[in-house]
């Protein structure tokens, strides 16, 4: 399923899209990333995850920063370190679903402007609302990480998500990303999840 390799753990930095979207609204301005990513491109990650999710609403409606611009400035500064991005399926950086056209022009539009990865979600597991965005990062040559939201209840079991996993491989996702944005997953789950997973 992924080109990595087995024995080697791949780290990706989101500091650039997540820490200040957790800590200040996503109010990060680019001008103080650059400083940043420069520095933070020699250290050796798998990638940076430093564009979409609210990242793109914040620069326009709060930050007076352009969006694309970001991207391209962030795209010069690193000469080793892919950019990932975290791609909300149809919903593509806003809040609700659009078209498949529009999904279609925007991950071309994104890629050319500098995405490397794209992380691929959907907040409800649903791969349906994934498909386009999957097609659309293929057809632009990327990769494409496919994303499983980790939580607890009673129908979101180590057998789901496995079997969640397995489709996501099956549609042709270069990698898999388990993300526990709520910090839920205990040592023991994740044992037998990742193992479930290989």
């Amino acid at each position: 399923m992924s080109a990595a390799s087995p024995k080697r753990v791949h780290i990706t930095d989101t500091t650039l899209r997540d820490a200040h979207q957790s800590l200040i609204a996503t109010r990060m301005r680019t001008e103080d990333m650059l400083p940043l990513a420069r520095k933070m491109d020699d250290v050796g990650f798998f990638s940076l995850e430093a564009w979409g999710g609210a990242t793109f609403d914040s620069c326009i409606r709060f930050l007076n920063d352009d969006p694309w611009d970001r991207l391209r400035d962030l795209k010069a500064e690193l000469d080793k370190t892919p950019i990932q991005m975290l791609l909300r399926g149809q919903n593509l950086v806003g809040y609700r679903h659009y078209p498949d056209d529009v999904v279609e022009r925007f991950v071309d539009a994104a890629y050319k402007n500098g995405v490397d990865i794209f992380r691929v979600f959907d907040a409800l597991n649903d791969v349906r609302n994934m498909e386009k965005a999957f097609s659309s990062v293929k057809a632009a040559g990327a990769h494409l990480q496919g994303t499983i939201c980790y939580t607890t209840s009673p129908v979101h079991t180590t057998a789901k998500f496995i079997e969640m996993a397995e489709d996501l491989s099956a549609r042709g996702c270069d990698s898999v990303c388990i993300k526990d944005m709520a910090g839920l997953i205990m040592p023991g789950a994740a044992r037998d999840l990742i193992t479930g997973i290989k």
